[in-house]
Parts: structure tokens; sequence; C-alpha cells
């Protein structure tokens, strides 16, 4: 139990309201109990503070509620650092090198790096200071791997794969394995060349179950800084630049580029050899078939200007009303051509 005065102080924030109020436990506006603390990042929310359960919130500082709250800047940054209170995280033990885990005598491990039961670390690996190597990781002959790395269960680093330094590589995730890419010969499909290989850059995470493909001969690069969400498939040769955000299930075919500060949202395909700029923007299930420009805003299957694609799905929405007045319209135009008909044949008759 936390007073809120305490919680102010705690995230340097502004109390308003009164000061005599108890907090037990942190949550969400959805999910927010009596005698808990929530946070509201805009008006939006505010009303729902208001009428709700919650005893107090971290709130914007450009707000006025009447309940009890802290004001900040950054209320999201602040209500994790109170969270942390009630859910703190757990603190592992370092183990070292666990006896239970099958290490190669040629492997070269820096100080201060843990090893977990269950990890294989096989022929000439580089692990550098300060990494965890958690339960059933696989890191095969040649992999390279920085210095205060985090690599969790069941993580499988293919021969010669290089992770820098301050990466984080989610259970499940797969670097380095063959890249899909086939010559047909005599009627059948025989593997290329996958003689290449993987290399995360300086503080990149990597999201659970993510599978990036080695290169064909080269290597297929994950830039700087930049975060790959779960379920996410990179493709083989593909250079993907620094601090991108690819969200889950975003999937890129072999040899493709992409610059800075791209976002992708979830289920975005790009179709392979396709070279994207920086500041790229490209909404969810987005189908990318043509190359983009720095700054560009793309959105629908096939993509294209996001502007554009949301006047379409305007346009389409209207369909059905637009379909009756058309209907209308025709009979109306069919009448109207009757009586004409009708007019002009007893003119002729009047003529006659």
């Amino acid at each position: 139990m936390w007073q809120l005065e305490e919680l102010a102080e705690l995230v340097d924030g502004t109390l308003q309201a009164t000061t005599d109020v108890s907090i037990h436990g942190a949550a969400s506006m959805s999910n927010v109990q009596t005698n808990e603390i929530t946070f509201v990042t805009s008006q939006k929310y505010l009303d729902q503070f208001e009428s709700g359960p919650a005893a107090a919130a971290v709130i914007s500082a450009d707000l006025k509620p009447s309940k009890p709250c802290i004001l900040v800047n950054n209320p999201e940054s602040a209500f994790a650092t109170i969270v942390k209170l009630f859910r703190p995280t757990v603190e592992r033990q370092k183990i070292g090198i666990s006896p239970a885990a099958c290490v190669s005598p040629t492997a070269k491990i820096s100080d201060d790096v843990c090893i977990h039961p269950g990890a294989v670390i096989m022929d000439d690996v580089e692990i550098g200071c300060g990494s965890v190597i958690y339960p059933n990781v696989t890191v095969m002959e040649n992999c390279v791997i920085g210095s205060h790395v985090n690599i969790f269960p069941s993580v499988t680093l293919y021969e010669n794969t290089i992770v820098g330094d301050r990466c984080i590589i989610h259970a499940g995730a797969v670097l380095g394995a063959y890249g899909f890419g086939y010559t047909s010969e005599a009627g059948q499909h025989k593997l290329a060349s996958q003689l290449g290989n993987v290399v995360l850059e300086a503080d990149v995470e990597i999201g659970a179950n993510t599978t990036i493909d080695r290169g064909s001969y080269d290597s297929t690069i994950i830039g700087t800084g930049t975060k790959l969400d779960d379920l996410v498939m990179v493709g083989h040769n593909t250079k993907v630049g620094q601090h991108n955000l690819l969200c889950s299930q975003v999937g890129i075919a072999g040899s493709c580029q992409t610059g800075d500060y791209v976002v992708m949202g979830g289920q975005v395909g790009m179709a392979d050899h396709l070279n994207i700029g920086n500041n790229v923007s490209i909404g969810a299930q987005s189908g990318l078939m043509h190359d983009a420009q720095d700054g560009e805003k793309l959105f629908g299957s096939p993509a294209r200007s996001a502007r554009e694609e949301m006047q379409l799905v305007a346009s389409r929405a209207k369909l059905p009303e637009m379909r009756k007045t058309i209907r209308k319209l025709e009979k109306q135009i069919e009448t109207l051509t009757e009586l004409v008909q009708s007019n002009a044949g007893l003119n002729r008759k009047d003529a006659a």
C-alpha cells in the first residue's frame, strides 16, 4: 500500500485534490478497481475516469479532473514507474554458466555471462560481457553475440549469425534459417545458395517467433535500433534500415531494402526487390508491390497513397446507396424516353 502523496513524489508529479488517499494497486482504465490508481492521457478518457471506480489517476498536466490525481507531462511513463512498485520486475540471480548447459570448449565466453540450463553453445561462438542466454537456446557455430544481449528461451541462431550489443531476442525466434530460394532443374526445385548470414546491429529487438532468413551470399541486415514485433518474417538478402518499427505478421520478401524510421502496420506484405525510402508509413494489411519514396504514407492492397485509399474506402461504403440511386434514375430515364417517343409519334400524326 502506498499513499498518493508518496507516488506523486516518486514520479515528480503535482498532486491534485486530497492527499489522504491510500493506493493498493495499479491497473489500466478497463481493469482498474476501487483503491487502485490508473492513468489518463487525453480528454477522451477523462469522463471514464471520473465515473469509474479508480481511487486516483496519473493524468496529463493539461487536463482538469475533479477526482484525486497526479499531474505529469508523460502519464504513461509515470504510470509504468508506479506499476513496478506493485508488480516489480523479476530480479534473476547471475548464475554464470550452468553445468546443465552444453558449451563447446572452443567458445569464447566473456566475463559476467549467464548461460542457463539446456542452452547449447557450439564451436567457436563468441559471447560478450553481461549477456544472458536463457534455457534451450541454440547458438550454432561461429556466431558472435555482443555485450549485454538477452536471448530468451528456445531461440535458434544458425551458424555465423552476428548479434550487436544490447539486442533483445524473444522466445522462439529463428535467425539465419535458409532463405526461400530455389532453382528449377530437370523438373525439380533445388535449394539455391545459402552462404550468407544474418546481422543484427546494436539495440535491435526481435519479437517472439519471428524469423529472419540468411542471405544467399551476403548478409540479411537489421539496422541499429529497429524493433520487430512477434511473428514477423524477413526474407533473405533484405536490408532493414535503422529505427524501423515492424508490427506483428509483417512479411518482407527477399532482397528488399528499407530506409530509416520506416513504420509498417500489422500484416503488411512486401513483394521482393523493393526499395522503401526514409520515414515511410505503411498501414495495416497493406500489400506493397512498388517502391516507396521518402515520407510516403501508404495504405491498401495494392498499396497506394493513404489519402487516395481512404477516399476510395469512403466511396465503396456508399456503393449500395449509389446503386439504388442509379436504378431509380434508370427507371426515370426509361419513363422519360417512352414519353418522348410517344409525343414524337403524336406530333407525326398531327403533321400528317
